[in-house]
């Protein structure tokens, strides 16, 4: 397998640290020699000096014979150019790093089509996700969106007094463009059927349209929900992220951000939290902020020892919980031991985006889901696949369900008289245990 990288920064030779363990070929393309310099004398890498958007470069580190393309520089710009010409000139898959939010809005523009780029992918977005994964509150969760955004995730579990505690699925009366993908019972996964009833403690795993999936969030919650309050130390693009994630019907947050432009900047795009202006690693401003009564504390600021620092006062002054951002391994050793409960590292998140798209075959991205207990994929329909031979529900595939198909441009929530057709992108979810099985639905049989 051969993967470029665009961009030698501390997350380019990161990327290509987990790419070489994998015993990928890699190429890294950076304008700046000193730098190339310092990753060939770190990595068994092959680099090239020259610009992320121009041809010559882009020819020179061999693109148009690579399996994958991750633009990742500092600038989106770049990221976007760069990814789109790598596709056009022969990438197989190509992923861009953005920061700037907009560029993930579909509502508004369609970047990642436009562009012609298989993923746009936010470091910060995904950190977030694996913080908020640790709060452990009721109700549903948003774990992520495929298909472009045309299908959301959610998972959760049951409360006591929800109203789907007794009722078989069938009887649920879900909206079509919804589906339970896995359900996490007593007796361990499964991809439930119509009949399978719904208990208190289950685990569902949800996966449909973002309007739908909202309508029937009632059905999943307790009738009464608690207010979880959460303090966020820090208000960049981690924070501010996990901030957007956290909705406001079940999460009182407060950012506290020690830059005052930042906190107006904040304060404009949060509509439910509230932005503090204030240093976390003073003592003094964090009980100003009430840390002593706040149910989850989240250090996510930009230096490891300010996260170490603010997380064990918070712990000190009586916060339940402390989560935090860590950067260098050789903390997280220390961390159980100073009372931080979970440490999560941005360079881990991306370790395992990196590890799903290195896999061959048709799968293009993977996550997990419940707790590790099943996989979401998404997958390219080879010609040739036996999914192809007949409608979904003659297919009796028992190893995964097939929860939505991508075609050109539509995206929808897949119901048993779909038939797929090659080139088709399946979103899928598949038990652990089961992929080689759910896998050989989708790729073209080898001629003997």
């Amino acid at each position: 397998m051969h993967a470029v990288i665009l961009g030698a920064g501390t997350v380019g030779r990161s990327i290509a640290e987990i790419l070489v363990q994998h015993d990928v070929d890699v190429c890294i393309i950076d304008e700046q020699r000193e730098v190339l310099n310092q990753v060939e004398e770190q990595l068994d890498v092959q680099t090239v000096l020259g610009s992320a958007c121009e041809a010559i470069p882009l020819f020179q580190a061999g693109v148009q014979n690579a399996d994958l393309c991750l633009a990742v520089t500092s600038r989106d710009e770049v990221n976007l150019v760069g990814g789109s010409l790598s596709k056009v000139m022969g990438a197989k898959r190509t992923v861009a790093r953005v920061f700037n939010p907009a560029y993930r809005d579909i509502s508004t523009f369609d970047y990642q089509r436009h562009f012609g780029i298989d993923r746009l992918l936010s470091l910060e977005k995904l950190t977030a996700l694996e913080l908020a994964k640790g709060l452990s509150a009721p109700g549903l969760f948003a774990v992520e969106n495929f298909a472009r955004g045309g299908v959301q995730v959610l998972e959760a579990s049951v409360a006591k007094r929800s109203k789907a505690v007794g009722q078989t699925i069938r009887e649920l009366r879900l909206p079509p463009t919804v589906r339970i993908g896995l359900l996490v019972g007593e007796h361990g996964p499964c991809v439930p059927n119509a009949e399978q009833a719904i208990r208190a403690g289950d685990r569902v795993t949800l996966i449909g349209k973002q309007e739908a999936l909202d309508d029937i969030r009632s059905l999943f919650e307790p009738r009464t929900q608690p207010t979880m309050s959460v303090i966020i130390a820090g208000g960049g693009e981690i924070g501010f992220h996990l901030a957007k994630l956290l909705d406001s019907k079940r999460y009182r947050v407060v950012i506290l951000e020690s830059d005052p432009k930042r906190c107006k900047h904040l304060s404009v795009r949060l509509e439910f939290a509230t932005v503090l202006t204030g240093d976390a690693t003073i003592r003094s401003e964090l009980e100003e902020a009430r840390v002593s009564s706040t149910d989850v504390f989240v250090a996510a600021m930009g230096r490891d020892e300010d996260n170490i620092v603010c997380g064990v006062e918070a712990k000190e002054l009586g916060a339940k919980r402390i989560l935090s951002i860590v950067r260098r391994p050789d903390y997280a050793n220390v961390l159980e031991r100073i009372g931080i409960d979970i440490a999560v590292s941005p360079r881990e998140v991306m370790a395992g985006e990196i590890i799903g798209m290195v896999l061959t075959g048709p799968i293009n991205r993977k996550s997990e889901i419940a707790g590790g207990a099943a996989e979401v994929w998404e997958v390219q329909v080879e010609e040739g696949a036996p999914c192809l031979d007949a409608k979904l529900k003659e297919l009796k595939i028992k190893d995964c369900l097939i929860a939505a198909i991508v075609r050109e441009d539509f995206v929808e929530v897949a119901k048993g008289d779909d038939q797929l057709r090659p080139e088709d992108t399946a979103v899928i979810i598949v038990q652990r245990g089961f992929e080689e099985a759910a896998l050989a639905w989708f790729t073209a049989p080898v001629p003997s």
